[in-house]
C-alpha cells in the first residue's frame, strides 16, 4: 500500500506544481549555454534523437527513483532513505548516499550563485546600453573586468544567494510554490518572446540548420556527451527531485509527471537554441558553447542588431530566472533535513546554511582574481602536488569544486539512488508508488531502473573521471 503520510514541510497543491519545481530544477544555465551547442556540433537532429533515447533510458529512470523514494519516505532525502532502508531490512547507512547528495547540492550552489550572479551584472549592463556597438575585444574585456573585480562578484553572489534563501525560508507553499508559479511561467514567456524576435532576424533558417541538420557521422563522437548530459540536465543525484517528490500529492501519477518534466526540459533547451543562434548568426558571429556564448558572444550580437538592447535585457532576465529556479532546488534538501533534525525554525536554518554556502562561494569569487594562482592537483617538473602557488597547471578552487561535484559526487549519487530504488526498496513498493495505468509498463521501467540506468551512469562516471 502506498504511504498515506504527509511531509511536515507541506504538500504541493497539484502535480503541476511538482512539474514546475522539477522543471525549474532541471532548467538551468546548461540548457542555455551547453545543450544547443552540443546538438549543433554532434549531428543536429541525429544527436537530439540519441539524446532523447538517453533521457528515456538513464535520466528519467533515475528521476523516477528519486521521486519514488521521496514520496514514499515523505521526509528529507537523508531521513527518507534511512527510514525506507530500515523498512526494507537494509542498513540505515544508505542514508549516507542522500547525505552526500545534500552536500553536493550545497557545494554546487556555492559556485553556481557566483556564476549566476554574472547574469545580474549583465542585466544592469544591458539596461544601461553598455553593449551598444561593442566588438569582440570590448566584450571580452568587459567580462574580464567583471571576473577580476572581487567586490562586484561578491555583491552579485550575495544578492543571488539572499533571494534564494528568502524563497526557501518562506516554506514549501508560501515560498517555493508561490515563487515557482511566477518564475516558471515568466521563464516560458521570456523564452517565447526571444524566439519570436529571432524569427525577425532573417537568420532563423541558419539557426535551425545548425541545430537540426541530420548528420549520423557525427553521432558516435556525441554518444557519451548525450549520455552525460541526459544525466546531468535533469538535476538528479543531489536529492532535489527526492525532496520535491516528498511534497507530491499521493494521487498524482509519478510516471506521467516525471516524463513530462523530461520532455519540458528538452523542449526548453531546444527552444533556447532556436531563439539564440539566429541572433548570433544575424550578427555575423560563429556559434559557441559554454560561458563564452552567454557572456561574450551574445552580448556582441545583442549590441549590434536592431532592438538588441531590449532583447538582450530580456535574455539576461531569463538567465537569472532559470538560475534561481535551479538554485532553490539545491538548497531545499539541506534545509528540510536540518529542520527535521534540529527542530529549529525554517527561517533560522535557511539563514545558517545559506551563510555557509556564501562563505564557500567566496572561495570561488576569489579564485577568479585574488587567489587565481592558488592551484590544487598540480603536476609539474617537480612532481605532483596537492596544492601550490603557480600561474600554470592545476585547478583553481572553483575548478576543483566543479570537478569534485560534477565528475564524482553527482554521478555516484545518481547511481546509489537508482540502486536503492531498484534493488533495496522492493518490487512491490516501487510498483505501488508508480501506480502505472498500464501494467505492462512496469516491467520495462523496472528493468531500466535496475539495470540500464545504473550501467549508463557507471559509464558516464568512468568517462568523466578519465577526461
Amino acid at each position: 500500500m502506498a504511504n498515506d503520510s504527509v511531509s511536515i514541510h507541506g504538500i504541493w497543491a497539484s502535480r503541476w506544481i511538482f512539474i514546475l519545481a522539477a522543471t525549474g530544477s532541471a532548467v538551468g544555465l546548461g540548457n542555455i549555454w551547453k545543450f544547443p551547442y552540443m546538438a549543433g556540433v554532434y549531428g543536429g537532429g541525429a544527436f537530439v534523437l540519441v539524446y532523447l533515447i538517453c533521457i528515456a533510458m538513464i535520466g528519467v529512470p533515475i528521476m523516477l527513483a528519486e521521486t519514488v523514494i521521496g514520496r514514499r519516505g515523505r521526509q528529507s532525502p537523508v531521513n527518507a532513505m534511512r527510514s525506507l532502508a530500515l523498512q526494507s531490512g537494509a542498513s540505515p547507512r544508505w542514508s549516507l548516499a542522500a547525505l552526500m547528495g545534500m552536500v553536493t547540492g550545497l557545494l554546487i550552489l556555492s559556485f553556481y550563485s557566483v556564476v549566476a550572479g554574472w547574469s545580474l551584472d549583465y542585466i544592469i549592463g544591458m539596461g544601461r546600453g553598455e553593449f551598444a556597438g561593442i566588438d569582440g575585444a570590448g566584450a571580452g574585456a568587459r567580462f574580464g573586468a567583471l571576473t577580476a573585480d572581487p567586490w562586484r562578484l561578491t555583491l552579485w553572489h550575495s544578492l543571488f544567494l539572499l533571494v534564494t534563501a528568502f524563497i526557501i525560508a518562506r516554506g514549501v507553499v508560501a515560498g517555493l510554490e508561490r515563487s515557482l508559479r511566477i518564475m516558471m511561467p515568466m521563464l516560458f514567456v521570456l523564452l517565447l518572446v526571444l524566439l519570436g524576435y529571432s524569427l525577425t532576424t532573417g537568420h532563423f533558417g541558419d539557426g535551425l540548420k545548425f541545430l537540426f541538420h541530420f548528420d549520423l557521422a557525427e553521432v558516435p563522437d556525441g554518444i557519451l556527451a548525450a549520455m552525460g548530459h541526459a544525466f546531468f540536465t535533469l538535476s538528479v543525484g543531489v536529492g532535489s527531485i527526492m525532496v520535491f517528490g516528498a511534497y507530491m500529492p499521493k494521487k498524482s501519477s509519478i510516471g506521467a509527471t516525471v516524463m513530462t518534466v523530461g520532455l519540458l526540459d528538452t523542449v526548453v533547451a531546444l527552444t533556447a537554441g532556436m531563439a539564440l543562434f539566429p541572433i548570433v548568426f544575424a550578427a555575423g558571429l560563429e556559434p559557441g558553447g559554454g560561458p563564452g556564448l552567454m557572456f561574450v558572444t551574445l552580448p556582441i550580437a545583442f549590441g549590434n542588431i536592431a532592438l538588441g538592447q531590449l532583447f538582450g535585457l530580456l535574455f539576461f532576465i531569463l538567465v537569472a530566472v532559470a538560475a534561481w529556479s535551479s538554485a532553490i532546488s539545491m538548497l531545499e534538501p539541506a534545509v528540510a533535513y536540518w529542520v527535521e533534525r534540529s527542530g529549529r525554525s525554517r527561517a533560522l536554518v535557511t539563514g545558517v546554511i545559506a551563510a555557509l554556502c556564501w562563505v564557500v562561494g567566496m572561495g570561488t569569487v576569489l579564485s577568479f582574481n585574488v587567489l587565481a594562482d592558488a592551484r590544487f592537483f598540480v603536476s609539474d617538473a617537480d612532481g605532483w602536488h596537492l596544492f601550490r602557488w603557480t600561474t600554470e597547471g592545476g585547478k583553481t578552487l572553483f575548478d576543483s569544486i566543479d570537478y569534485l561535484t560534477s565528475r564524482i559526487m553527482l554521478p555516484l549519487g545518481g547511481l546509489l539512488f537508482a540502486v536503492f530504488a531498484g534493488w533495496v526498496m522492493g518490487r512491490d513498493v516501487v510498483r505501488a508508488e508508480l501506480s502505472l495505468r498500464h501494467p505492462w509498463m512496469f516491467p520495462v521501467i523496472y528493468w531500466l531502473l535496475r539495470v540500464v540506468a545504473p550501467v549508463g551512469v557507471t559509464i558516464v562516471f568512468v568517462a568523466e573521471l578519465l577526461k
